[in-house]
């Protein structure tokens, strides 16, 4: 009897091992900024990012190691302890998908401009499980998740559109040798220009940003302008989302328009060496980074 049940325990083991696969990814750098006329400081970055996928179920736990990531209501990590950035379940059952974010994030993003969500809601509302039906009808997709929001999208003639009762329509595609973005989000519209001339990829948007890349002696060089940014006043919210702020946004200071010059070389050991001058502050910046 205890032969038998080792041998299922084996068996067991075995079987796991054959549906289950756990996947490492990560990216680490360190960066070297001599910020201008000001003191110059030493950053550390490195996160590390396990998947497991056993059948059409996968699950993902992204960890900040470098002890920088937020572990407290306020968004400052005060020990400095590698932190749990998200975790989240996915699985799908026919044209069914099931998705569970299960961790409470406490970060409140990157500040794109606009002042952007100033509070990430409690456990309650910032985890949750969404229910997805996707439906293909001719040359294009239907799909209706937990909210009611309705979805269609497709792809033709090498265009691509999706459009939601969200009030959200997005068109993507070449024309012509030119990569076009259009979205239109409630009324505002954003787009995106991107093509490549003599080997110099070129891209334009709607926020008045231009970047430019082109290979230069074995290495890549970035010249991009950034446009002034206008002041967006701090709008209190509440954490239930029913009062005239919401949830609320961010202050964003108002800056002067600015370059920046980007240099990266690849080296053989797989690391990235890049070196960006700005003119905001006059600074220098250098930088070292590893992706796996």
């Amino acid at each position: 009897m205890k032969k038998l049940i080792a041998l299922f325990a084996v068996s067991a083991v075995a079987s796991t091992s054959a549906v289950a696969a756990i996947a490492l990814s990560g990216t680490a750098s360190v960066s070297y900024d001599d910020n201008g006329s000001a003191a110059s400081a030493t950053t550390y970055d490195a996160d590390l990012l396990v998947t497991g996928t056993a059948g059409a179920t996968t699950v993902t736990v992204g960890l900040d190691v470098d002890g920088s990531g937020a572990d407290s209501a306020t968004g400052n990590n005060t020990s400095q302890k590698p932190s749990i950035t998200s975790s989240t379940m996915a699985t799908t059952i026919g044209p069914v998908t099931v998705t569970a974010d299960m961790f409470n994030e406490t970060s409140i993003g990157t500040d794109d401009g606009d002042g952007d969500q100033g509070y990430e809601g409690s456990a309650s509302e910032d985890t949750g499980v969404t229910i997805s039906l996707d439906a293909p009808i001719g040359d294009a997709t239907v799909g209706v998740d937990d909210t009611g929001t309705l979805t269609v999208s497709g792809t033709w003639s090498g265009i691509t559109m999706s459009s939601s009762t969200a009030d959200v329509t997005t068109v993507a595609g070449s024309i012509a040798g030119m990569d076009v973005s259009v979205t239109n989000d409630a009324g505002a519209t954003t787009w995106s220009l991107g093509t490549t001339v003599s080997g110099v990829a070129l891209t334009l948007a709607s926020s008045q940003a231009i970047s430019a890349t082109f290979g230069l002696a074995g290495n890549t060089m970035v010249v991009s302008s950034v446009p002034a940014q206008a002041l967006v006043a701090q709008v209190d919210g509440n954490s239930a989302d029913t009062g005239t702020g919401g949830y609320g946004a961010r202050l964003t200071a108002s800056a002067a328009s600015y370059s920046t010059v980007a240099i990266s070389r690849s080296l053989t050991s797989g690391a990235t060496l890049a070196a960006t001058y700005s003119t905001a502050d006059d600074s220098l910046t250098l930088k070292a980074s590893v992706a796996f």
